[in-house]
């Protein structure tokens, strides 16, 4: 049954969510440039409406009842569909917008040095990057492509863009502080920059690099520890210890000498970055524009 035909106020509705939201009709009046009283007129009228009490009425200021707390939910819901509706239906007068979500390293060391091209090749495209470092979940979020990182033997139909190798990586400076180092035991024996993966992330650890290699366990004393792999290389560039790199993301640093690639020590895993249509059904010119941008390298 549609709010006219049960004479409910759209506009009823708005300021009623206002004031839930503040838990004050004063705050709400303030918001809509209203006064208190016009506003504790409207939710009244809506509460008879309705035949339901949406507030209590308590010292400086309100409180939802349980079936206030029900409409708020469905209100606030509704509110944003119609947003999200709105802004898509405006989009399409406006440059065609991207939505890509990838992790900090893959967005710093690959994507970003590169999307330069892609912009001045399409500059009606707008990108909009968004990084997580975490497990990926693009549910509830307006994405359009993801770039991941996952075992490739789990992920048949989905373009691979770069497969995971990996080597250790130092600074010039370390490297004659510490050098040679010719094989795991001497790797073992360093200081060893890490990146967690405490999220069920599945790069590579270093305690799954020596394991595949089948070198022992790292045996220096201390470590340096990382969320964010940006971070981590620059500490690597600052001489403070062995980062694992990843092939394609420190490439441009290894060939400026900013760091030195062990690739005597290199590890291939089943791991790929995988570019993912996250709203396959939803094909525009743009998105094709930029998957096939992205896999030609």
């Amino acid at each position: 049954m549609s709010l006219t035909s049960k004479r409910v106020s759209p506009n009823g509705l708005r300021v009623f969510e206002s004031a839930a939201r503040h838990l004050s009709f004063t705050a709400a009046a303030q918001e809509l440039r209203s006064t208190q009283s016009a506003v504790s007129q409207q939710v009244r009228g809506l509460e008879e409406q309705l035949g339901l009490r949406l507030f209590d009425r308590v010292y400086r200021g309100v409180r939802l009842t349980e079936p206030g707390q029900a409409l708020f939910a469905s209100v606030q819901e509704g509110f944003a569909t119609i947003d999200r509706t709105i802004d898509r239906l405006q989009q399409r007068h406006r440059n065609p917008r991207l939505t890509i979500l990838t992790d900090f390293s893959m967005a710093s060391y690959w994507l970003l040095p590169r999307l330069p091209r892609f912009r001045h090749e399409h500059p009606h495209i707008d990108v909009r990057i968004m990084t997580n470092q975490g497990v990926f979940d693009w549910r509830g979020q307006e994405v359009d492509i993801a770039i991941m990182l996952g075992d490739r033997r789990g992920q048949e139909g989905v373009p691979r863009l770069l497969d995971e190798e990996v080597f250790p990586v130092c600074s010039p400076g370390f490297l004659n502080e510490y050098g040679p180092i010719l094989d795991l035991a001497r790797l073992s024996e360093l200081p060893l920059l890490t990146l967690t993966a405490d999220q069920g992330q599945s790069w590579l650890d270093w305690p799954g690099y020596f394991e595949r290699l089948g070198g022992r366990v790292h045996q220096a004393p201390s470590e340096l520890i990382f969320n964010n792999y940006p971070l981590l290389v620059q500490a690597a560039i600052a001489g403070q210890g062995v980062a694992l790199g990843w092939r394609g993301l420190v490439d441009d640093l290894v060939e400026r000498g900013m760091l030195v690639g062990l690739e005597a020590l290199s590890l291939s895993t089943p791991n790929s970055y995988g570019v993912i249509d996250v709203q396959p059904d939803d094909r525009t010119p743009a998105k094709q524009a930029f998957q096939d941008w992205l896999l030609s390298g």
